[in-house]
């Protein structure tokens, strides 16, 4: 199938980055992601096949995708993940694989990984006190969870935290988290919570948002400074003078960076999500399954890329149920 010149949606946004949720199984519980019992898992049939995959990269490569994020559920309990991921490192038009990732199962694959060309590693950690790691994803693991962050750091793969902030859980660990960018190459971004953990609960007011996160930070690092964001950076970054590392801030609630957003998201049973906050536009793994050609396939993902809404908000009005999925089930 020929090239097709770079994709825009009807906001001039162009489609460059997906996010493919290869399961949506997990190891841990986090508290912001699932309920503590988890979630009723799909039958292995009802995910997209590696397979399946493969082929929907390659035709987005053909669109203009060149970067992929492969994420989960937890993307390292699914078996032959590396397999797959040396399949997506040969897509013609594939720049850039990172992974998502808990940390947990993460360190006795970072050899390979680094062997594949992973562009970088997201590394979910809301706290390094071990207390509070237990009560917040329901499981004791930090342990093993640091012991990959300073494998990942020696490594040379680049690596970023991810600290989901929730009033009453962590909000002591903000400076404990941004000084590991003291000593350390690394990215901390603190991320506004959302409503997206399994129970149906909505914030209609969130305390610890962005504003409320940079404060806390300026109060402990009274020079902290703005440093420049890349194109299409969801997080608004700074670094303390001195320190190695930068610390940034997502407002994954408050939505302020959708005029940029060049992103979509496949789901690991391929529901594809043209916004995260939209409950799926259409499913790709039910056309592939009905024998769709990849021309069909384009000229149904091109409709859909033409018909985004313009922000979180829209999206979320849009949806024909109320916002009550889990995280697992989107793809983190």
């Amino acid at each position: 199938m020929p090239a097709i010149k770079q994709i825009y949606d009807n906001h001039n946004r162009p489609i460059t980055y997906v996010r493919l949720a290869v399961t949506d199984r997990c190891n841990l519980r986090c508290l912001y992601c699932m309920p503590a019992v988890g979630i009723t898992y799909l039958p292995k049939k009802e995910l997209l096949s590696y397979e399946e995959m493969e082929r929907l990269l390659q035709l987005l490569a053909s669109m203009g995708v060149s970067k992929v994020r492969i994420t989960g559920g937890e993307p390292f309990v699914r078996k032959d993940l590396i397999h797959f991921l040396w399949k997506v490192q040969a897509i013609n038009g594939i720049d850039e694989i990172h992974i998502t990732t808990n940390g947990v199962f993460t360190g006795m694959y970072l050899d390979q990984l680094k062997d594949i060309g992973i562009a970088s590693i997201n590394l979910s950690l809301d706290t390094i006190d071990r207390d509070r790691f237990k009560l917040m994803t329901r499981r004791d693991e930090l342990p093993k969870v640091m012991d990959t962050f300073h494998r990942i750091v020696d490594s040379g793969i680049p690596v970023k935290i991810n600290a989901v902030v929730i009033e009453g859980q962590n909000t002591e660990d903000i400076i404990p988290l941004a000084e590991l960018t003291r000593q350390y190459h690394v990215g901390v971004r603190f991320i506004e919570e959302m409503p997206f953990n399994g129970e149906g609960v909505n914030y209609p007011i969130l305390t610890w948002t962005y504003d409320k996160i940079l404060r806390a930070l300026k109060d402990n690092y009274p020079d902290l400074s703005k440093v420049k964001d890349k194109p299409h950076s969801t997080s608004k970054n700074f670094q303390v003078p001195g320190y190695t590392g930068t610390v940034g801030i997502i407002a994954a609630f408050s939505r302020t960076f959708c005029g940029s957003c060049n992103r979509i998201r496949i789901t690991s049973q391929g529901d594809l999500k043209t916004c995260l906050y939209d409950d799926g536009v259409l499913n790709i793994r039910d056309l592939i399954r009905k024998g769709l050609s990849d021309a069909e396939l384009s000229q149904v993902l091109l409709k859909a890329f033409k018909n985004r809404p313009k922000d979180g908000f829209e999206a979320e009005k849009l949806r024909s149920t109320t916002v009550s999925e889990s995280m697992s089930i989107i793809g983190g």
